[in-house]
């Protein structure tokens, strides 16, 4: 019998390919909505453009039989310094967070839930029981921990408040326009691009019924109530002022666990942190929609774990592409690493099990990077294993 042309591809062998298959899959606004960044596209390709910039000094004898690549990360083990950053509405693949949350589960990692998900978080927590909760400051304080407090009863064991957005015009190029919902008018101005993209469209059909894209925001609600759609959410979350420290001090304090502040990029504001308490933070830029110009997240963060690694966790955010990022993100002060565009492609080349390729293929490519630097442990990578290139990291507000 011949193989069915319209399957989803197998294993593939890098995240540029799991690229190239979102690509060749999605339909156009679909995929251009996973590589927006905002204005010129700076930061976005200073993101993964550092990385490059960034050599190795590796050993050629004493390598070690046995590697030791696990982490912890607000209070849960990690099998490698890897986890999901939280990404919104998911309408690369019917089962979006869901799947998402199952292949981070098969490959022992944590999840990181956005609230602007397309899934409740009562599901995916049930599928995934190392989950973080991630809130936007949107509505009043008496909403965001109704929020957080669902989301703690639903069982997740951690807190991530997102910081690094600004509401800005998109790239030069034009920024994909998505629709408020996916009603008939919407599907018949995106029908050119769906019937080009057939795999694409198969997938959202299910024993004779056709799924529509769920572009709402269940999370935002309250638990059973129809959340709203994602552009009504984005428009509270644009009319609600900005959080203070003492905003985020006093969220830290109601939540009553672990907490991770997202979006510094500042040695000042690493430091208020950890005057507020917080377990961890980021260092992000959103990967690449926040201010353009704003430089890459690891020139950011050796002067930022230098200055507080001690006293709260730092993770990175931000370009990661290979296991060899994450090493070098490692060896210059992080604890962990947080991918979002990677699985995302991953999930649209191959649902879940493309996640898991994604996973996979970090953890391999981080463990060659162990071994042949002469390591027996991740927690044993530091600077002296790279070849760090003048004038390469930035540091301010310090």
């Amino acid at each position: 019998m011949p193989a069915n042309p319209w399957a989803r591809n197998p294993w593939f062998e890098s995240v540029a390919e799991a690229q190239r298959r979102a690509k060749k899959r999605l339909p156009k606004s679909v995929y251009l909505s996973l590589i927006a960044g905002t204005q010129g596209g700076v930061t976005v390709n200073d993101n993964t453009d550092a990385f490059g910039e960034l050599g190795w000094a590796p050993h050629v004898v004493g390598a070690q039989a046995e590697r030791d690549l696990s982490t912890s990360v607000m209070g849960q083990e990690l099998p490698f310094p890897v986890m999901i950053s939280p990404t919104g509405v998911q309408a690369v693949d019917p089962d979006g967070e869901v799947a998402v949350a199952r292949a981070a589960a098969a490959r022992g990692t944590a999840m990181g839930l956005s609230s602007f998900a397309s899934h409740a978080v009562e599901e995916v927590t049930a599928v995934n029981d190392k989950i973080f909760f991630q809130i936007y400051w949107l509505g009043s304080r008496e909403d965001i921990l109704a929020r957080a407090m669902r989301a703690k009863e639903a069982g997740a064991k951690g807190l991530i408040v997102t910081t690094d957005w600004v509401f800005n015009i998109g790239r030069d190029w034009g920024s994909p326009e998505i629709p408020e919902k996916v009603d008939f008018k919407a599907l018949l101005r995106l029908a050119p691009e769906i019937a080009v993209k057939p795999r694409y469209a198969l997938d959202w059909i299910n024993g004779g019924k056709i799924t529509i894209p769920d572009l709402t925001a269940p999370n935002v609600a309250p638990k059973g109530q129809p959340g709203p759609t994602f552009f009504g959410a984005y428009g509270e979350w644009m009319n609600t002022p900005p959080p203070t420290w003492e905003d985020l001090q006093w969220l830290r304090e109601q939540w009553g666990g672990p907490f991770m502040v997202k979006g510094i990029t500042r040695l000042d504001d690493a430091k208020r942190a950890v005057d507020i308490g917080a377990t961890a933070l980021s260092v992000s830029n959103h990967g690449g929609n926040n201010l353009d110009g704003t430089p890459a997240t690891i020139r950011l963060l050796p002067d930022i774990a230098d200055a507080v690694g001690d006293d709260i966790e730092v993770l990175l955010d931000g370009g990661i592409r290979r296991g060899s990022d994450v090493a070098k993100a490692v060896a210059l002060g992080a604890r962990a690493v947080m991918i979002g565009r990677a699985y995302l492609w991953g999930l649209a080349a191959n649902g879940q099990a493309g996640v898991e390729n994604v996973l996979d293929l970090l953890r391999m490519g981080l463990d060659g990077a162990v071994m042949g630097l002469g390591h027996k442990s991740v927690q044993e990578l530091s600077r002296d294993d790279l070849v760090i290139p003048d004038g390469f990291t930035r540091a301010f507000g310090g």
